[in-house]
């Protein structure tokens, strides 16, 4: 062997060594994802709340005012449309919709009036005027004022360009997965 020379392994054996470690990190990561799902853990990509990794955490009790909440967006007739133009990701709830991050801003009972901006009981809601287009100049239908049905919740996103209820309307709280917690996120 001349000086300087290194031993090189075999092509044969490289390959299956590479095969291997690949393999091994595909299994990892397979394992951690569906480890997370099952543990609550989801990765928030919508500008509604802050971008990342959240947590659901089970809610033992009715949904309330102020409740920061992931919920299955599934049962309003406008929901196949909302899909279609995109203001629904693909992912695992009923209509294989992804789950929403909103808060509650009213419960059954209250009365919600939908115009320029929401009102709740007679008060003005924050951050709540209504887009007439969507940011593809697609005309937007709010959804018809009235009292929130026993049962149901609206929901809220004080980002100017959030699909909530101000467009589909009360959603019934057994749609409420469990209360939505920042774990690992950053605002864009």
């Amino acid at each position: 062997m001349r000086a300087g020379a290194e031993k090189r392994l075999p092509i044969i054996p490289r390959r299956r060594r590479t095969a291997s470690i690949l393999s091994v990190a595909a299994a990892a990561i397979v394992l951690i994802t569906v480890a997370g799902f099952l543990g609550g853990y989801r990765i928030n990509q919508t500008p509604s709340e802050a971008l990342g990794l959240w947590r659901i955490v089970p809610l033992h009790r009715p949904p309330g005012v102020g409740d920061l909440v992931f919920v299955c967006p599934a049962g309003k007739a406008g929901m196949p449309e909302a899909r279609a133009r995109g203001y629904l990701r693909p992912g695992l709830c009923p209509a294989r919709v992804a789950p929403l991050i909103k808060t509650v801003v009213a419960v059954a009972g209250q009365r919600v009036e939908i115009g320029a901006e929401v009102t709740i009981d007679g008060r003005a809601l924050p951050s709540s005027a209504l887009a007439q287009r969507d940011g593809k100049g697609r005309r937007l239908r709010p959804s018809p004022s009235g009292v929130v049905p026993d049962g149901h919740v609206f929901l809220h996103s004080s980002f100017v360009g959030s699909y909530d209820s101000r467009y589909f309307g009360p959603l019934p709280a057994s749609n409420v997965l469990g209360l939505a917690q920042e774990v690992l996120t950053y605002a864009p």
